[in-house]
């Protein structure tokens, strides 16, 4: 499923923090959008609603600063989502097969890169069970999801580009359970590469080199616990 890059919603408030490789211009931007979208959902006053629909205006005029889209468009995103804000969910299944190396695939978008299978999560379904949709709709392998790896939030990990909202990101490891390797719409490759073998072109939104190599961790030691951000 498309990621980071395209925005497709709105998500929450993130605050800053000693990790975050984001801009603070964007870290503040998100939360004043935030705010204002919050604001939206819970007022009843006809005056606060004015206010806020201010706010949401300025919100995107910082959003859209160094980015590729105008103010109008962010606007149109932050208006179109109801309710209170909250990340994205985005998982990724890290499948191996029996001499240890993992499963990747080739974007068909952002320039051909390679990356885990995963995307959103959807809607009516676990996290795992969206990881091993997603496993089997751009590799063609069915696999069973055993252990959630890593959460990481996207802004503390050095993603790039940044986004501009805030996304959680499931890493889990999968049991491959059957299936061939079959490209998609959103993959035009599939492959199984050693920890020393990665491809150098990654795609950097969707994962980073040290999570690869947590994930190669993992698998080499069960016991260990999930990661998570702090």
């Amino acid at each position: 499923m498309r990621l980071p890059s395209r925005v497709g919603a709105v998500s929450s408030l993130l605050v800053s923090h000693p990790s975050s490789t984001e801009p603070p211009a964007l870290i503040r931007g998100r939360a004043l959008a935030a705010i204002a979208r919050n604001g939206l959902a819970f007022t009843r006053d006809p005056y606060d609603r004015e206010r806020f629909e201010q706010l949401q205006a300025i919100a995107a005029e910082m959003l859209a600063e160094g980015a590729d889209h105008t103010p109008g468009e962010i606007g149109a995103l932050l208006a179109a989502e109801a309710g209170y804000m909250t990340p994205k969910v985005d998982v990724r299944a890290a499948a191996f097969d029996a001499l240890g190396r993992i499963l990747m695939v080739r974007e068909t978008a952002d320039g051909g890169r390679w990356t885990l299978p995963g995307g959103w999560a959807d809607p009516g379904q676990t996290a795992s069970a969206c990881a091993e949709r997603e496993l089997f709709e751009e590799s063609g392998y069915t696999g069973r999801a055993t252990k959630l790896a890593l959460l990481h939030d996207r802004g503390t990990q050095g993603h790039t580009p940044p986004g501009l909202f805030s996304i959680y990101k499931l890493f889990f490891l999968c049991e491959l359970t059957g299936g061939a390797a079959a490209t998609s719409l959103e993959t035009s490759e599939i492959g199984f590469f050693g920890e020393d073998a990665i491809p150098g072109e990654l795609s950097l939104g969707r994962v980073l080199p040290h999570q690869i190599a947590r994930l190669f961790a993992h698998r080499r030691d069960p016991s260990l616990p999930t990661e998570f951000d702090r």
